[in-house]
């Protein structure tokens, strides 16, 4: 007997329409030259790399020599030496005079205690160099001065990234781990571009000496932005979302060929077991005498309420092919607003600019290693708010319904933002999902193994970014809805 076919279609009812040395120049006040150097050191040299730092020393009153007419370049820096370089370049920042400071200490005994006493006031050491500062200070120990001279507002961290990656993959900063002392100041220096390593794998020799000349480098690094040392280190392998795919994004589930309706389970299963074959359509086998056309827009409606969970997919509608006499059952899903043809390359365009998107926020320190769940889908919240706009015009039929729309365009309407969002959580390896009601839909996420509603499109409604609608409970997000 001939299979009586039937074709029902939903659709509608998921859019909604709401360096080298160069001359140093320095670019803060509190570091302006005091006097000019005029080769004032015999024993550095024109060329000698570290002229123009030692030169810069001098001119703000940092270094006096360490006889007449010497620097001494290639001797290693006292603890105690360390200290009186620190305290005037602090005493510099702090009364726009290099001694100063030291003069407000004053102290009988070696010279270099006015120095100490200076640095202690201020909280910079307390006595764990009791008994060293006549001894060569190591690398570890100029790091933990270095980095707590100044206040870390006057830092900006330019190699969080390269730091935190190449560090916590061991790739980078081999001989500095959780056993070496000050480890937290030296990651610190890297990561405000103050030192960048002694070779190829940006090792630091924690208990090496560092020499006069090699602090002066560090000192005016410290003084000036612009001479700090941006790394080039390769950590991309390490946080890259390049091999990604739609299907790598979806926890595979298990098919069942058969199910009721209100078995969302099983609905949710064989969504994610389509997803991760990256496939669009789920073939059902079920009892002849169930399959009627009230019965399967029933089915239809359960797939396509629970498609939404998956929103980043693209996929916002559902036909369904049946046999009353064979209990066949076809679900076919497609996107709404665009053209099978045009889905296809628009879905894999989407993929690759939110990769680009991933990687980009890597690469310039937004996102960093050791950040929590919660710090990183704050900051995927601020770039979709600083990139979309809220498509006012958008119809039924406009393509501010797709993640597509925010990414190339710029405009989009709650799908398009929720869709964005999620997509660039799951290639973070964030779980998330969505909530809606009749005209709205945002994103639903576990982050640090808490759930958190975060609501993209109502914190992009004006000129600021309403972080109000990160990170809501769900009675604040259902709270917004109450009549």
């Amino acid at each position: 007997m001939k299979k009586r076919l039937f074709v029902l279609i939903l659709c509608v009812s998921l859019l909604w329409s709401i360096p080298t040395q160069a001359a140093v120049t320095g670019t803060a006040d509190h570091f302006q030259a005091s006097r000019t150097y005029e080769n004032n050191f015999s024993d550095v040299a024109g060329g000698s790399w570290y002229y123009e730092n030692v030169k810069s020393l001098y001119e703000m009153g940092l270094a006096q020599g360490k006889a007449e007419q010497t620097f001494a370049p290639g001797d290693s820096v006292t603890v105690g030496e360390a200290a009186a370089f620190a305290a005037r370049l602090l005493s510099l920042y702090e009364y726009g005079d290099a001694e100063s400071g030291a003069a407000s200490c004053p102290a009988e005994g070696a010279w270099y205690l006015p120095y100490v006493q200076s640095l202690q006031s201020r909280n910079v050491i307390a006595r764990e160099f009791e008994g060293l500062y006549t001894t060569p200070a190591t690398r570890a120990q100029m790091a933990y001065i270095t980095a707590r001279i100044l206040p870390e507002k006057e830092f900006s961290e330019i190699n969080a990234t390269a730091v935190s990656v190449g560090y916590a993959t061991r790739k980078y900063i081999q001989d500095v781990n959780e056993y070496t002392a000050h480890q937290k100041e030296i990651l610190q220096l890297y990561k405000w571009g103050i030192v960048s390593g002694s070779d190829a794998a940006g090792n630091f020799r924690p208990n090496s000496t560092i020499t006069r000349a090699e602090y002066a480098a560090l000192l005016t690094r410290v003084a000036y932005p612009a001479l700090r040392v941006r790394l080039d280190w390769d950590v991309s392998g390490a946080y890259t979302a390049k091999s990604a795919t739609y299907q790598s994004l979806v926890e595979p589930g298990t098919f069942r060929r058969s199910h009721m309706p209100e078995d969302t389970e099983a609905v949710d299963s064989n969504l994610r077991w389509m997803l991760a074959q990256g496939r669009s359509t789920i073939e059902l086998q079920m009892e002849p005498d169930w399959v009627t056309r009230e019965h399967v827009s029933q089915l239809m409606q359960q797939y396509l309420n629970q498609i939404r969970q998956y929103v980043e997919q693209g996929y916002n509608a559902v036909s369904c092919s049946y046999g009353e006499r064979t209990g066949d059952v076809i679900l076919r899903f497609y996107s709404s607003i665009f053209s099978d043809q045009i889905f296809s390359s628009a879905r894999r365009e989407t993929l690759q600019r939110a990769i680009e998107v991933h990687d980009q926020l890597w690469q310039n320190g937004t996102i960093r290693g050791g950040m929590s769940e919660y710090e990183k889908a704050r900051d995927y919240f601020t770039w979709i708010c600083e990139n979309c706009a809220y498509d006012y015009r958008a119809d039924d039929t406009s393509v501010s319904h797709s993640a597509y729309s925010v990414f190339f365009m710029g405009s989009a309407v709650c799908d398009g933002y929720a869709a964005a969002y999620n997509l660039l959580l799951k290639l973070e390896g964030i779980s998330c999902g969505t909530v809606s009601t009749e005209d709205h839909i945002w994103t639903v996420a576990e982050l640090d193994g808490k759930t958190y509603h975060i609501d993209p499109t109502w914190g992009d409604q004006t000129g600021a970014i309403r972080y109000e609608y990160f990170g809501m409970t769900e009675a604040q997000a259902m709270g917004r809805f109450a009549a």
